[in-house]
């Protein structure tokens, strides 16, 4: 058995989203900043500078990757390494050979959809199921095919046990070309600040027309952890481990899906 099919295989059982069906639909990201770091070293701080300088990333961390000689660097981009000078930038995955494959790039960015789960709890439009078993977070738009499908489906979800919390991800950007917020943007924080917010999004996803409203809440910034932590289409499915499911996934399939990742 040759080298490369042996390669092939092993990268191939990695992620459980290597093996399920993706109904995602893609986003058009627009440069936003997020949070830049606290306190790094001045080995870090000098890298920081270069990659801010260089390439107008927004960093939010730096760390020492699990390879010797690279360094993690997690950007409003996503995730990069970099050389520990600076000089260089990968993008990819970094795998562990030891006594098992793992996805290394993979369980950094589960940490990072973690901590970001818990500061946008409270700015969540949550479905929850009566007898919950299980939770998962969706990246979701209105104007999304897929999304309006799965919410067709909300209360599937929430009888298998499955309370489903969305977040806000307007696939068109923030803001558009003018430089003004997009429609899709505007559209979404007036859900979010409708005075019941659950029916403001079901009717949305109908095709309803969304009433204008303006309020204080966190919309781009949820839409800058989707873009950080790997989102490229919704809905985008985070289980409460941090794993993401790109794409739509019928009841039946996500609760296998979730029975699996426990």
């Amino acid at each position: 058995m040759s080298k490369k099919f042996l390669l092939a295989a092993a990268l191939g059982i990695l992620s459980l989203t290597n093996n399920v069906n993706v109904h995602a639909e893609p986003s058009t990201t627009v440069a936003n900043s997020v949070m830049l770091p606290t306190a790094q070293s001045t080995a870090f701080n000098a890298v920081k500078a270069k990659l801010t300088k260089t390439l107008g990333l927004s960093i939010a961390s730096i760390k020492p990757s699990p390879m010797a000689g690279l360094i993690e660097v997690v950007t409003d981009q996503g995730l990069f390494y970099a050389s520990a000078d600076g000089e260089f930038l990968l993008q990819g995955k970094m795998y562990g050979l030891g006594s098992s494959v793992t996805n290394l790039t993979e369980a950094s960015l589960a940490l990072i959809r973690i901590e970001g789960m818990a500061k946008f709890s409270d700015a969540m439009i949550v479905f929850p199921a009566e007898n919950e078993k299980h939770v998962v977070t969706v990246f979701t738009d209105i104007t999304c095919g897929y999304c309006r499908k799965m919410h067709e489906q909300i209360e599937d979800y929430n009888d298998k046990g499955i309370t489903v919390r969305y977040l806000a991800y307007p696939r068109a950007g923030v803001k558009d070309r003018t430089g003004n917020y997009s429609q899709g943007f505007k559209d979404l924080r007036s859900i979010w600040c409708h005075e019941d917010p659950q029916q403001a999004l079901t009717k949305a996803k109908t095709g309803a027309n969304v009433a204008a409203r303006i309020c204080d809440k966190p919309i781009e910034d949820e839409f800058n952890f989707g873009r950080q932590v790997g989102v490229t289409g919704t809905p985008a499915i985070m289980l409460a481990n941090g794993m993401m499911v790109p794409g739509y996934q019928e009841p039946n399939k996500l609760l296998m899906l979730l029975q699996t990742a426990l």
